[in-house]
């Protein structure tokens, strides 16, 4: 067994949009005073696991419609090069969607029901993504699924699994977690909106066209920046809380860089950017709420 092959099955590139929401939401729980360690970690490793699966399942199920094709100019998949069986890939699917119901059990009888019903809807939707007789992200659903499910439902659910409560401020951080997450899979689809036309994988890049994902890049980004002043003007969050405005110059080079760049493989590099760009800004994002 190759693991570089399996590591890069994982796309742990992709990975702040698991690891931000929960980082974020337990920083309001730390904020608040609610902030349990143990809870926070278990939520953490459930995140992560529903992630790799489904990127292990939107491997497989990508490959069987012919959407991963010798001309993608993405990232190898390993269902499509050979490296990996499909049914190997599959069966990895299965075993890692297992392992995070297992550890959001824990979570269950900690939290009661409304964890219950975020992970199982979370785990449902991470195979129909590609998968099942409708998948999400083969019309026009795709977004919508990662800003809900990685923005709303994770900082949430990081909430309240630690608070027992709901608040509304995770919602409004969610907002900003959720465009930062979804700005990955827009510039995952304009780069493949060629091949994507082709097996008609119609994301909202393939129905709307490029302008258009132009333009949704660059609302994803404003709305990201507009949540720490909302918490300081409006939640009374301390000057701390506006520490993600000094990514203002590196935001506006990607947006720039997104809107001006015509070689489609080059998204490559733009989404690893993005990813980054998450990163650093959910670190100062939850920083500044721990320094309220």
């Amino acid at each position: 067994m190759n693991i570089s092959v399996w590591i890069e099955a994982a796309r742990l590139r992709t990975l702040p949009a698991s690891l931000v929401p929960v980082m974020t939401g337990a920083a309001l729980t730390w904020h608040h005073g609610l902030f349990n360690g143990w809870i926070t970690l278990l939520a953490l490793l459930s995140a992560i696991f529903i992630q790799i699966g489904t990127n292990f399942a939107n491997d497989y199920f990508d490959f069987r419609k012919g959407a991963d094709s010798d001309d993608r100019v993405g990232f190898t998949r390993a269902s499509a090069s050979g490296a990996v069986a499909p049914g190997s890939m599959l069966s990895a699917a299965a075993i890692t969607f297992t392992i995070a119901f297992l550890l959001g059990l824990i979570l269950v009888f900690h939290a009661g029901w409304p964890i219950l019903l975020i992970g199982l809807l979370s785990i449902a939707a991470g195979i129909l993504y590609t998968g099942g007789p409708y998948p999400l992200a083969y019309n026009g659903l795709g977004e919508l699924f990662v800003f809900l499910f990685f923005g709303i439902a994770a900082v949430m659910g990081t909430y309240y699994v630690n608070a027992l409560q709901w608040s509304a401020q995770s919602f409004w951080a969610a907002l900003a977690v959720g465009a930062l997450s979804t700005m990955i899979l827009v510039a995952n689809n304009y780069r493949d909106i060629d091949t994507d036309r082709k097996v008609r994988k119609n994301t909202l890049t393939v129905l709307l066209g490029e302008r258009f994902a132009r333009w949704q890049y660059l609302v994803l980004m404003l709305m990201a920046f507009a949540i720490p002043p909302h918490f300081f003007f409006r939640e009374s969050y301390s000057l701390s809380v506006l520490l993600p405005m000094l990514l203002l110059p590196w935001g506006a080079l990607l947006v720039s860089t997104f809107w001006s760049e015509t070689e489609k493989k080059a998204f490559n590099k733009i989404l690893i950017r993005t990813a980054q760009f998450m990163t650093v800004y959910g670190l100062l994002f939850s920083g500044g709420i721990l320094l309220s």
